[in-house]
């Protein structure tokens, strides 16, 4: 008992002197981060150069079609039994991840590399409208997580560097160092935990930096952006709702979809798979471009300027089979399929309001990109990340309040109407369906932190009123950038940041308790 309470003394202490520590984890985190990333995305446009030749070559001819079709099938299987290997790698992995940092889940972080670089290549290569973002956020954190483990790293460490992998994952996928970081803060964990800041920027630069050494330093898109007049922010608050009420359909057509695609119990699941990869392939000799991720469709858009009834065809079928593909559960992203659905939403509008208002056509790439950032907003409800992820795609920051005015209306509509964002209605689902609470054998603590918000239930009470449970301790008090040492009748203010103590064996459970406790 005696060393147990010399233990959580230490990890009190070293909570309060820990800033170099997080900087070199954080460099840790960064580089192996972005080295799993850096090589997915190098498979991914492998898979995909590889699917265009391929139908180029079998174009026009029936028996190759056939070898091509036959070939599909395999890959589906293959895909199959590598889900039945390790589960928790099959999807986006953005969901799985929260998941894991709530204690639901604890998947092998070997496994979970292993069948998603194997796995998410031949989905891509054959054809499925899946990106690589989604799992580039689980790459990450799979990969901080083997260091953690193999560095024997305390479960506070862990779960941090968790996080910050995550987001690690995605500045390398997206070349966005600043939205991979607020990605972990708005997304993941909720709050805006000092020490998780400093580990998250620095895993995210040095993974971004990472992922530009073996690519590129340029901005994922490359367009001319100009000042958008002050006069025409009206046709952005409508893009906005045009932006949040498609954005609460597509969450509810999406999730539907995989609901009735699992509710198919009498066909075997690996029939059901085989059916969606030769969709891709009939797709593919009809429609190519809808194919994969979607960065050459982007492309297209950009660069051609199609008709506006071009760019509604393949909006839509992007949607359709973008939906397909997600409901499947193969293993691959969404997110960047979303964004490609938004930047042409974007081109869309644009083309009617130049048509309509006579606006100056110079702007019409402009409301591309600000299409693709409202529409994430809407979506994944992460209005914040959303801002500097449109800002971070192009490099330039003349858009970056236009961004804001759509993004926060999408936004601000999409929780009017109360449809539930899109990664925290498939983290519901693998809690209800089937992630237990993980125990662990030892009770280890945990270290917790709270940012207590505005009109929190717990605010302007003392410590000794609030009912913390059992297995939890306030240990720490961050006020101004003062640290207080709580007492029973130390009063609770807002804006405080509370430093808990959490048991690890019921971490699920008493984290989930302190979040309806302080946050209402």
């Amino acid at each position: 008992m005696k060393e147990k309470k010399k233990s959580t003394y230490r990890k009190i202490e070293y909570h309060r002197k820990e800033s170099l520590f997080l900087l070199i984890r954080g460099i840790e985190v960064g580089v192996f981060a972005g080295l799993v990333s850096v090589l997915y995305r190098f498979l991914l446009q492998i898979a995909e150069t590889g699917t265009m030749k391929v139908l180029e070559t079998i174009k026009g001819n029936p028996l190759y079609t056939v070898l091509w079709f036959a070939t599909l099938a395999l890959l589906a299987v293959i895909v199959y039994y590598s889900g039945k290997f390790e589960p928790r790698a099959m999807g986006s992995g953005i969901p799985q991840v929260a998941s894991e940092l709530k204690g639901y889940i604890s998947p092998s972080w070997w496994r979970v590399i292993a069948v998603k670089l194997v796995s998410g290549t031949l989905s891509v290569f054959g054809g499925l409208s899946l990106g690589r973002e989604g799992p580039s956020v689980q790459l990450g954190a799979m990969a901080a997580k083997g260091v953690a483990k193999v560095t024997k790293a305390d479960k506070t460490t862990e779960r941090r560097m968790l996080s910050c992998g995550a987001g690690a994952g995605m500045a390398a996928a997206f070349n966005a160092p600043i939205a991979g970081t607020m990605f972990v803060l708005e997304e993941l964990s909720h709050t805006l935990d000092k020490s998780l800041l400093l580990m998250g920027i620095v895993a995210a630069v040095v993974a971004d930096y990472t992922s530009k050494f073996f690519f590129t330093q340029e901005t994922i898109f490359d367009y001319d952006a100009v000042t958008f007049p002050l006069r025409y922010y009206w046709l952005l608050i409508i893009l906005g709702i045009v932006l949040g009420l498609l954005g609460c359909l597509y969450n509810v057509i999406m999730l539907k979809l995989k609901d009735w695609y699992q509710g198919i119990k009498k066909i075997p699941q690996f029939i059901k798979l085989i059916c969606v990869f030769l969709i891709s392939g009939a797709v593919g000799l009809v429609l190519p471009q809808v194919l994969c991720g979607g960065h050459s469709m982007v492309n297209y858009l950009i660069s051609d300027r199609p008709e506006l009834k071009v760019m509604i065809a393949l909006l839509v079928a992007k949607f359709l089979f973008g939906a397909i593909c997600f409901a499947c559960g193969a293993p691959g992203g969404t997110l960047y399929p979303m964004c490609v659905l938004g930047s042409y939403i974007g081109a869309v509008f644009a083309t009617a309001s130049v048509n309509a208002f006579n606006l100056d056509p110079v702007l019409w790439e402009d409301f591309v990109i600000i299409g693709m950032a409202g529409f994430f907003g809407s979506i994944v409800r992460a209005p914040i990340t959303g801002i500097i992820l449109g800002f971070e795609l192009t490099g330039d920051m003349r858009n970056l309040l236009p961004i804001a005015v759509t993004t926060l209306t999408s936004y601000a509509l999409s929780n009017l109407i109360g449809v539930s964002p899109f990664y925290e209605a498939m983290l519901e689902k693998i809690v209800h369906e089937d992630a237990k609470p993980t125990f662990q054998k030892e009770d280890e603590k945990v270290i917790k932190t709270f940012t207590v918000p505005v009109g929190s239930p717990i605010s302007r009470k003392r410590i000794m009123d609030v009912d913390w449970g059992k297995h939890c301790i306030v240990v720490s008090i961050e006020r101004d950038g003062i640290s207080i040492t709580p007492k029973g009748d130390t009063v609770i203010k807002e804006g405080d940041e509370l430093v808990i103590l959490v048991s690890q064996r019921r971490f699920s459970q008493d984290n989930k308790q302190l979040e309806m406790l302080i946050n209402g």
